[in-house]
């Protein structure tokens, strides 16, 4: 048998299997941190409401997650591959301003960082 083919005077080869290695595992994706920074313009209700649409947090854990932002400035709101990270970034900055306060124009700030920068940290 060959290991070509011909179809109407056209020829074609096949290509051998690429080499596997059994002892190669394959690549995780890296994680990120969806992390939520604290200001002064969102009240704790705005905050808890905000985690529990987007993040699907209980009560208990959404005002937990708000004293820590308050009192530490930041609170990793998830870990996750990097497009998840981008898009939960996105919709904490589109969130809107927070009713209860007048003098708040917009969304409260986050960012994404590599979870893997806590690795080396340690």
């Amino acid at each position: 048998m060959s290991d070509t083919a011909t179809i109407e005077g056209t020829e074609t080869k096949t290509r051998p299997a690429p080499k596997v290695d059994p002892k190669r595992k394959p690549k995780q994706p890296q994680l990120w941190h969806v992390v939520l920074h604290d200001d002064n313009d969102h009240t704790y209700p705005y905050v808890m409401e905000m985690l529990q649409r987007l993040f699907a947090k209980g009560f208990e854990e959404s005002f937990l997650m708000a004293q820590i932002v308050d009192s530490r400035g930041r609170v990793i709101c998830e870990t996750c591959h990097k497009e998840r990270a981008e898009f939960k970034r996105d919709q904490i900055t589109a969130y809107g301003a927070d009713p209860l306060l007048d003098r708040c124009k917009g969304s409260m700030t986050a960012t994404i960082e590599p979870a893997w920068a806590d690795e080396d940290a340690a």
